[in-house]
C-alpha cells in the first residue's frame, strides 16, 4: 500500500502545481507521498485560483491609478503569467492544436506532448487572452475585481469538474495521470472550497452568476462527449483548456450588457 501523504500536503500541492511559488515544505514528502498526495491536492485547486485570481484583479485595479484601463489589463496578465508560468495558457495552446484539425487518438495526443505551437494553437490563444483583456476593461474596477476572482476560481472548478466526468487517458507523468479520475466526494470538497471566491458575485450580479453557471454546465457536458469522441478521455491539457474557457464563461457573463 502507498504511503499516505501528510493532511497539510494537499494545498500546498495544488499550490505547487498552479503556481511558481517555491513550497520549500513538500521538499519533506517522499515521490510515493507525493504521488497519492495529488489526488487530494485536486479539491484545493479552486481555492488557489481564488488566490491567483485576487493577484490579477489587484494588479488589474492598482495598475488603473498610472495607466489606461487596457493598458492595466494586459499587465495584469503578464505578471499572472509570471505567478502561474502560463500554465492554463499552454493548454489552450496545445488543446487547439491537436483538436484544431481532424487528430484523433494517439495522434491528437501526440500533439499535445509536443512543445511547438501550431497555428491553430496561436491563433485560438490568441483569441482567448483578447476575450479576458476585452471582458476585464469592460468592467468597473471593483466589478473586475470580483468577476477576476470568481472567474479563477470557477475556472479551477471547471477543470475538477472535468477530471470528475472523463477518466485520464494516455501516459506520463502530469498531475491528470498521476491524480487518476476524480472522486465525487473530493468534487464535493472543491466545490466548498471555491465559495469564498464566489460568494462576492453572487452577491452583487446574482443573474450573471448564473447564467454563468449554466454556460460552464453546457460548456462542460460538450466536452466531455467531444474527449470521449476524440481521445477516449482527458489530458492535463483538456483540464486546462476546461479552466480557461470557464474563466472566459464568467468574464463574458459579467460584461454582458
Amino acid at each position: 500500500m502507498p504511503t499516505e501523504a501528510p493532511r497539510w500536503a494537499a494545498p500546498l500541492l495544488a499550490v505547487q502545481f498552479l503556481t511558481r511559488v517555491p513550497v520549500p515544505p513538500l521538499a519533506r514528502l517522499t515521490g510515493e507521498q507525493a504521488a497519492v498526495g495529488l489526488a487530494r491536492a485536486m479539491a484545493w485547486l479552486p481555492p488557489v485560483g481564488t488566490l491567483i485570481g485576487l493577484v490579477t484583479g489587484a494588479t488589474f485595479v492598482l495598475a488603473q491609478w498610472w495607466w489606461p484601463p487596457v493598458v492595466a489589463a494586459v499587465l495584469a496578465l503578464i505578471f499572472e503569467a509570471l505567478l502561474t508560468g502560463a500554465f492554463h495558457e499552454d493548454a489552450v495552446a496545445d488543446f487547439c492544436d491537436a483538436f484544431g484539425g481532424v487528430a484523433s487518438g494517439e495522434r491528437a495526443l501526440a500533439i499535445m506532448k509536443d512543445s511547438r505551437i501550431g497555428s491553430y494553437g496561436a491563433l485560438g490563444l490568441g483569441l482567448v487572452v483578447l476575450l479576458r483583456v476585452a471582458a476585464m476593461v469592460a468592467l468597473p474596477p471593483v466589478l473586475a475585481l470580483v468577476a477576476i476572482v470568481a472567474a479563477a476560481t470557477l475556472g479551477r472548478l471547471c477543470a475538477v469538474t472535468l477530471a470528475a466526468l472523463v477518466a485520464p487517458v494516455g501516459s506520463g507523468t502530469g498531475m491528470a495521470v498521476r491524480a487518476g479520475r476524480m472522486a465525487r466526494g473530493r468534487l464535493a470538497l472543491a466545490m466548498l472550497l471555491a465559495l469564498p471566491g464566489t460568494l462576492p458575485l453572487l452577491w452583487s450580479r446574482p443573474g450573471a452568476f448564473l447564467v454563468a453557471l449554466l454556460a460552464m454546465a453546457a460548456m462542460l457536458a460538450r466536452l466531455a462527449r467531444f474527449l470521449l469522441r476524440r481521445i477516449g478521455g482527458s489530458t492535463g491539457d483538456c483540464l486546462g483548456f476546461a479552466a480557461a474557457m470557464g474563466q472566459l464563461a464568467v468574464l463574458l457573463a459579467v460584461a454582458a450588457r
